[in-house]
């Protein structure tokens, strides 16, 4: 393996450097282009023409022009472009999709704006990783639990999924870790990068007859750029791929991750010019990130399957079962909590297909539930130790949706209609400092409708859709670090329009999407005066923007080059609060 990158801003600025750069890059591709020769063939559709590509987004399992929805998709060669110390910037070739690092391990991603109301973490986006549900019924999602090597595909889907997916008006994002493509054998790889950075991964995947198995440990450590921003993940998988025969299939999966992270904290601008690199410094009410050992302390458990059957040539089921648990330490500049969070459900979709003579009709009906268990206790940080108790609380959350959907196709159109019906329960009982009556909090009857049309004009296909969302709060929301619970918290909803135009001409592949979303009771981030957190409902938004992807490749694979491209992605995004005020002041 081998990854070269060179400065290009100041090549430019003279004719010598300028050749030196262009030979430069001329042996960068020749080794990048000659190594991937010796390996082995792989079937990988990220890097072959747009209508190649087979998504699963919205029950489809066809190809992605036919797909009339906002969805993107990258695989394996595409995270292959980038080192493997993250997914950050793969992720951030997707138009639309903004991926970041608050600290080292630390993943704050915004989809079209769905990061609003997430200074920190992921938060309104709905994630399922191997088919399985991998965002907590309270509704945050631990993304940083898994490390670049857990990831084979992507498949994002902007704006709202609630029609198929459940509550959640920023997206919908599908992960694999093991694809039919990959081949039986052994792996290692160390890479190893500037502040401290190593990375050590090994993986063994065998397959004997109809079985497959994929076993795989990283290992990842850093210091990080600034002072206290050291970072250890190790994550230990196992995925199985089993053929059962009389068309049935299951595919298991196993993941612990051991994340651990120190948070440096913000600076101002005075405190950056004086030190970049610097911690946040203590002051008269706080001690500083080092003194308090801010960080991050947080161990998972997933496991779960999901078996499908054919039930009947045009009939199939698939069943999803799973079971996670989440032990989180958190020492803070205010404070030290301490979180326990098992969770566990399934999802259940039924299938019906028939096709008669130029016609297809799909029809698809299913539930999903998720029940989740919330133990925190909110502790007085003495220099990274949790000393005198301050709060407790127990939080139980159900989450369960009922959806169904139809398509049908006629000739060069395709029509479809979803609809789902979503149920949040929250139950809150407090234990400390004054113990309190259990209290609950219901978000019942929550329909979101989606209707989509497709044309099929030959060499593209053109789309549009209108789906509505809800979002209900999370449980960090309601319950904030250093902030007063609040459990009168709305449901932001919202209404999304998308009109789009996939295909290829003249041998470029092109993605090009329009949108405007209309948000209502969004739910913003307030600081008290203690710097802790509160969230309130501040107003309504208005979204919109313009989100193109080209592909256009150079070549065919030869006996000397696997492949080549020209790409660009591009985002506009246009947002803008039409209406939200603070105390007294208006801000629209």
């Amino acid at each position: 393996m081998l990854r070269c990158s060179f400065p290009v801003y100041r090549a430019l600025q003279s004719p010598k450097k300028y050749l030196l750069y262009t030979l430069l890059m001329a042996i960068s591709f020749l080794f990048g282009a000659a190594f991937p020769v010796f390996g082995q063939e792989t079937a990988d559709t990220s890097a072959l023409p747009l209508e190649e590509v087979v998504i699963q987004a919205y029950g489809q399992n066809g190809k992605i022009r036919d797909v009339p929805a906002a969805v993107t998709y990258i695989g394996r060669s595409v995270l292959e472009r980038f080192g493997p110390g993250s997914i950050v910037a793969a992720v951030n070739t997707m138009p639309g999709v903004r991926m970041e690092e608050r600290s080292p391990g630390s993943y704050r991603l915004n989809i079209r704006g769905s990061s609003l109301r997430a200074p920190f973490g992921v938060r309104n986006v709905k994630v399922y990783y191997n088919d399985l549900p991998f965002t907590h019924p309270g509704g945050n999602t631990y993304f940083n639990n898994l490390g670049y090597y857990n990831f084979s595909a992507l498949e994002v889907i902007k704006g709202p999924g609630s029609s198929l997916y459940g509550a959640g008006t920023g997206g919908v994002i599908m992960a694999e870790h093991l694809t039919s493509s990959e081949q039986a054998g052994a792996m290692v790889e160390y890479s190893s990068g500037s502040f401290g950075m190593r990375n050590i991964y090994g993986s063994v995947l065998t397959a004997t007859g109809k079985v497959k198995n994929k076993i795989g440990y990283q290992h990842q450590e850093s210091r990080g750029y600034r002072d206290h921003s050291r970072l250890s993940r190790d994550v230990l998988t196992w995925t199985g791929h089993i053929d059962l025969g009389a068309n049935q299939e299951l595919k298991t999966t196993f993941v612990y991750s051991d994340l651990f992270y120190q948070t440096p904290g913000a600076l101002t601008r005075a405190e950056y010019d004086a030190n970049p690199k610097g911690a946040r410094p203590g002051n008269a009410f706080f001690p500083g990130a080092a003194t308090a050992r801010a960080s991050i302390n947080q161990k998972t458990i997933l496991t779960g399957a999901s078996h499908t059957i054919h039930l009947l040539p045009a009939l199939q089921l698939k069943t999803v079962l799973y079971g996670s648990y989440t032990r989180l330490l958190n020492p803070a500049i205010q404070n030290y909590g301490r979180v326990s969070e098992p969770h566990f459900g399934g999802r259940s979709t039924l299938k019906f297909i028939r096709a008669f003579n130029s016609s297809k009709l799909t029809l698809t009906g299913g539930a999903e539930l998720q029940q989740g268990y919330t133990k925190a206790s909110v502790h007085r940080n003495r220099q990274g130790v949790a000393d005198t108790l301050q709060q407790y609380y127990e939080v139980a959350t159900r989450q369960s949706l009922v959806f169904s959907q139809a398509s049908l196709e006629v000739g060069k159109w395709t029509v479809f209609a979803g609809l789902s019906l979503n149920n949040l329960n929250l139950g809150y009982e407090a234990f400390f400092p004054r113990p309190a009556a259990l209290r609950e909090r219901t978000f019942k009857n929550k329909l979101a409708p989606r209707f989509a049309l497709l044309r099929d004009l030959g060499f593209a296909s053109m789309y549009g859709s209108i789906s509505q969302g809800f979002s209900a709060p999370t449980t960090e929301e309601f319950f904030p670090s250093g902030g007063a619970a609040n459990i009168n918290l709305a449901a932001e909803n919202g209404t999304n329009y998308d009109i789009g135009l996939r295909g290829k001409l003249a041998g470029l592949n092109f993605d090009i999407n329009a949108f405007y979303f209309a948000l209502n009771d969004a739910i913003v981030l307030r600081r008290t005066a203690g710097g802790g957190s509160e969230f309130i409902n501040a107003g309504s938004t208005s979204q919109k923007g313009i989100e193109t992807g080209l592909n256009y490749p150079l070549f065919q694979t030869t006996s000397f080059i696997q492949q080549g491209s020209i790409w660009l992605n591009h985002t506009y995004h246009h947002f803008r609060y039409k209406t939200f005020t603070k105390d007294t002041f208006n801000l629209s």
